[in-house]
């Protein structure tokens, strides 16, 4: 409970003031058929309607008195649970924003998802629930009890035969259905999942004519949720039937043997009326308990998924460096023996023994074939992940020394798979600096050759951008994520084949603003084309993770193998195209 403290503390009056205010239905439930049975008893039976009158004034104060501890104590329950619920979600968030690309990669998006939204819902509730049942159902139970107990300990008998059959039937239930939950939100997750890869690429389902499978693969995880759930649903259903049973039973067998008793002279019947209504109370509590368990345990399921994020050890933290106050202010890379796996423990090296330096304003080509490594070799410079054996140096000092925040401010990325957000294009573009100006903002569009698609638009850089920047097609897209990250004016920017979608006449017209604009700024680009990196400083040529050659153009024509197989093989290919 020390961990979640820090959820509770701000609103502890509202955790106190809630079982406290629904204590007053308590009290006002335990003195009703008492002073039922007192009207029975005494008005009906001596017909004294003042007598009648009276007690019945006394009864309606209380039921107006628990009325407004009803209403209270499910205010502040429900302020409780959901500020509760509200803090401990910004800190998942929170956490989930710390989390490295290797701890991303350990949950699934569908399941951050639910963790964030149908698992905090769960545990929203059961704090609610027991906030309204803490005093609520024990009271009910131990008042009911006494209440009964100093009415007729002969009927008491038949009460302690039933009690401890509901505890145990009650046992069990909470038994089977704390990992039936678990299982339900596990398929949760993979319909969440699902449903987000479906929509999110959509117009790939429709382009492929795919809609039809995408349907039936949404119903078997939808079938598998349902039969999760039914699965899961059957213990709560039987519990019901379970506790109506024993009540209907036990008061059955209360008002034969009370019946008894009253005709023997022993029992009066305003008695056994408030007997039977005890009864119903100390079952009813147990009902309450079991539910408030019930829900417990699915809370419980879904408390340790969002624990799981909680506690997961952020593998890339900038805590042990030892410059964090250092800016980048040149730009200058350097690579020593680099060594990097995704898998660790194992001989799968992605890149293997990688050296080289780049200095400040240099452009830097890599190139090589699918899986040579290159996406990986440049995320080690922002450190999206951190490199298993060697170092890699920025301005002199090694990344892992840097604090995050700064080193990535010093760097400009445009990552392989452009991204977009719901928004304008204005708002897009300032997610590279906040504060620049208008003026900055369309000089970076048009570096990027941007500005002219941009100023065609009726709304110009007013226009919304629909989700993910639905709204612009793929070169589109690719030259407003080139305009943002250069709005953020690094001293070091990373083209990850960020101009795959775009011409060759509007990349060169790019690479040629480059040279103006970012010439301060080493340049790291990907491609495909060798066309896209020959007037490069100097190309790295990347095969199977290792440096296959390092060199201008010219020089590597000469020298390295690996390169002249890229250069003739795309030459033919726009020969016989041209052909």
């Amino acid at each position: 409970m020390n961990r979640y403290w820090k959820y509770i503390r701000p609103y502890l009056g509202a955790f106190i003031l809630a079982p406290l205010l629904m204590l007053t239905e308590v009290l006002g439930e335990i003195m009703l058929p008492k002073l039922t049975s007192m009207i029975i008893n005494n008005g009906v039976a001596g017909r004294d309607m003042g007598y009648i009158l009276s007690m019945g004034g006394r009864m309606l104060a209380i039921a107006v008195f628990m009325a407004a501890g009803g209403i209270g104590g499910s205010y502040f329950s429900s302020k409780a649970s959901i500020c509760f619920s509200t803090d401990l979600r910004k800190d998942v968030f929170h956490k989930v924003q710390q989390f490295s690309f290797n701890n991303i990669d350990d949950f699934s998006t569908g399941s951050l998802v639910t963790r964030l939204t149908n698992d905090i819902q769960q545990i929203q509730n059961v704090v609610m629930l027991s906030l309204r049942m803490m005093f609520r159902a024990p009271g009910m139970l131990i008042g009911g009890l006494i209440m009964a107990y100093l009415m007729n300990r002969q009927l008491m008998v038949v009460l302690l035969a039933v009690i401890p059959v509901l505890i145990l039937s009650i046992f069990i239930i909470l038994k089977m259905a704390f990992p039936r939950f678990e299982a339900m939100q596990k398929k949760i997750d993979r319909l969440n999942s699902g449903v987000q890869e479906a929509l999110t690429n959509v117009r790939v389902i429709k382009s492929f004519v795919r809609e039809d499978y995408e349907e039936q693969k949404f119903q078997v995880t939808n079938k598998d949720l349902k039969e999760g759930s039914l699965d899961a649903m059957k213990i709560v259903v039987a519990s019901m039937p379970v506790m109506m049973l024993a009540m209907n039973v036990t008061t059955l067998a209360v008002v034969w043997y009370g019946g008894n008793l009253i005709i023997a002279g022993k029992m009066p019947v305003g008695d056994l009326t408030a007997f039977t209504t005890y009864i119903v109370q100390i079952l009813m509590s147990l009902m309450l308990l079991s539910m408030v368990f019930l829900q417990a345990s699915r809370a419980m399921a879904s408390l340790r998924r969002v624990r799981e994020v909680l506690d997961t050890e952020i593998d890339l933290t900038d805590e042990h460096g030892t410059a964090k106050s250092a800016q980048v202010i040149r730009g200058k890379v350097e690579f020593k023996n680099v060594s990097f796996q995704y898998t660790k423990g194992t001989d799968d090296m992605i890149l293997k023994h990688i050296d080289f330096v780049a200095e400040p304003g240099e452009t830097i080509g890599i190139i090589g074939s699918t899986g040579s490594g290159k996406t990986s070799l440049v995320q080690l410079i922002p450190r999206l992940y951190d490199a298993d054996e060697g170092q890699v140096l920025v301005d002199g000092i090694d990344v892992k020394d840097y604090s995050i925040r700064n080193l990535r401010k010093g760097v400009g990325m445009v990552l392989q798979k452009n991204v977009l957000f719901s928004g304008t294009i204005e708002e897009n573009l300032r997610w590279g600096s906040q504060d620049a100006t208008m003026e900055e903002v369309i000089l970076m569009a048009e570096s990027a050759q941007a500005d002219g698609f941009v100023s065609s638009f009726t709304d110009g850089y007013d226009t919304d951008l629909g989700q993910g920047g639905a709204n612009v097609s793929g070169g589109q897209k690719q030259r407003l994520c080139i305009a943002r990250a250069l709005l953020k004016k690094p001293k070091i920017l990373i083209l990850d084949d960020s101009t795959s979608a775009v011409d060759t006449a509007t990349e060169a017209r790019i690479r040629q603003c480059f040279q103006t604009t970012l010439k301060d700024t080493t340049k790291f680009i990907i491609a495909q084309r060798i066309g896209s990196v020959e007037n490069a400083d100097k190309i790295i040529v990347l095969d199977d993770g290792q440096i296959a050659g390092i060199g201008t153009h010219e020089e590597l024509l000469v020298s390295c193998e690996a390169y002249q197989e890229i250069y003739y093989s795309q030459r033919e290919r726009e020969e016989e195209a041209g052909a």
